[in-house]
């Protein structure tokens, strides 16, 4: 039960390459808007976890899937670490702010990379108690995906 089935330097390893692996497919997919998670997504989340259980190492023993465990918990520590004292490093492993709404006009090409809809965004706009758009100086899709709006 807590002997290692595997080498702990093979489970290290595969863990770091997959949470390097997964952070950077997560980089390049589109911010989820609101900051809401659906159904679609929960869906997306529990495959994933899914798909890469067997690839951390697919262990028996207590003391691999710790291994395993401690590894993924010290690269959520490093990669927070880096971007808080590296400046820079944030840019790499957060998205960036998009903005949606310049002066009071959509900026539709950003918001179809956002797949942000016309409507979606006309609700965020009511939920900050504004009617028009042409009231909003600007609004932004931030890095975790939150619409944030600044009026005139």
């Amino acid at each position: 039960m807590f002997s290692f089935d595997k080498q702990v330097l093979e489970l290290v390893v595969r863990a770091s390459i997959l949470y390097i692996s997964v952070l950077v497919l997560i980089r390049i997919l589109p911010r989820r808007t609101g900051g809401e998670m659906g159904m679609a997504d929960l869906i997306f989340v529990l495959l994933v976890a899914q798909a890469i259980a067997p690839s951390l190492g697919d262990y028996r023993s207590l003391s691999d899937g710790m291994v395993v465990v401690v590894t993924l918990m010290a690269w959520n520590y490093m990669v927070n670490f880096a971007s808080y004292h590296i400046p820079g490093f944030d840019r790499i492993v957060a998205a960036p702010n998009i903005q949606v709404i310049r002066r009071g006009k959509m900026l539709l090409r950003n918001m179809r990379k956002e797949f942000l809809t016309e409507e979606k965004l006309r609700e965020y706009i009511r939920e900050e108690g504004i009617e028009n758009i042409e009231e909003v100086k600007a609004a932004f899709v931030e890095g975790d995906g939150k619409v944030s709006i600044i009026k005139y």
